[in-house]
């Protein structure tokens, strides 16, 4: 498997999952207990938060370079991390917190993971190491 693979995948289920969420916010809203899907304004909200992931998504799927790619996961990470905030904020005493939270960090965590394999992988055989008997 080459070093970009896991970042471009997750860059491409990112970008899914917020198409998918764009086309039918009830996707995000009913598991996360934000909504049914027919409250007008929460969908704009689950629309803008899925245009962000769609657009991220693709960065990171596309990304030309390692650098432009660690950026992307950066955003993606960050995103993540903001989620997570403002989900455990706004669903504070709610059972579906949990849930969320878990998904929200989970993203996150696979994100991070991928750009660490990445740069992981970027770097030489024989620096791996160096100074060890």
């Amino acid at each position: 498997m080459n070093a970009t693979t896991p970042a471009r995948i997750l860059g491409i289920a990112t970008a899914a999952y917020g198409a998918a969420v764009t086309v039918r916010p009830a996707i995000l809203l009913r598991p996360s207990g934000l909504g049914t899907g027919a409250e007008p304004e929460l969908r704009t909200l689950a629309r803008s938060v899925a245009l962000r992931d769609v657009l991220s998504g693709i960065a990171l799927a596309t990304a030309a370079g390692p650098r432009a790619r660690a950026v992307a996961a950066l955003v993606r990470v960050g995103s993540d991390v903001a989620d997570t905030v403002v989900f455990g904020h706004a669903l504070k005493g709610r059972p579906e917190r949990g849930k969320t939270l878990a998904v929200t960090s989970g993203w996150g965590l696979l994100c991070l993971a991928a750009a660490v394999y990445e740069h992981r992988g970027s770097i030489p055989v024989t620096t791996r190491g160096a100074g060890r008997p």
